[in-house]
């Protein structure tokens, strides 16, 4: 039976995906009381990276441009939901997606990460509504995983 948060991820074309396996020594999600904190999530699609390297907006050969990392952040927080799902098992048991720290490897110079963030603050707000708003960080970094262009990561509070 789909829970109203999986109705709603439908609703909006979106197929919740199986956990991303971990790419180190960690568990993609841990439940502790009423608080779900979940691990980085990369923007994996049926178990690989759809673009790797930086990103910019000066154009430069090789860059993401900053809408296909927004793309992919939306990514990011689906599969944040899927390591929720794996240790609450419903997803409507989620109170308030609490903070939302966003990763972005960055060209210098690029200051442009929280417009690629938002793409998971504005897919959670899509999905949760008012539940779905957050704090929020959002840092360039040299480098990510695998040479992913964003990673995602989340502190949700549950029903308890």
């Amino acid at each position: 039976m789909t829970g109203r948060i999986e109705a709603r991820l439908t609703e909006l074309g979106y197929v919740l995906p199986q956990v991303a396996a971990p790419v180190a020594a960690y568990v993609p999600a841990v439940l502790d009381g009423d608080r779900v904190y979940v691990s980085g999530q990369l923007p994996m699609v049926d178990g690989a990276l759809p673009l790797t390297g930086r990103v910019g907006s000066g154009g430069g050969e090789g860059l993401i441009s900053p809408a296909e990392a927004n793309g992919l952040a939306r990514v990011c927080a689906l599969n944040a939901l899927a390591a929720v799902r794996s240790v609450i098992g419903d997803l409507d048991q989620i109170r308030r997606i609490v903070k939302v720290v966003g990763f972005v490897a960055s060209e210098p110079g690029f200051t442009g990460q929280p417009l690629v963030i938002n793409g998971a603050s504005e897919f959670l707000g899509e999905v949760f509504g008012p539940v779905g708003q957050h704090a929020r960080s959002a840092v360039g970094v040299v480098a990510l995983p695998l040479g992913a262009p964003v990673e995602v990561e989340m502190v949700l509070a549950i029903n308890s």
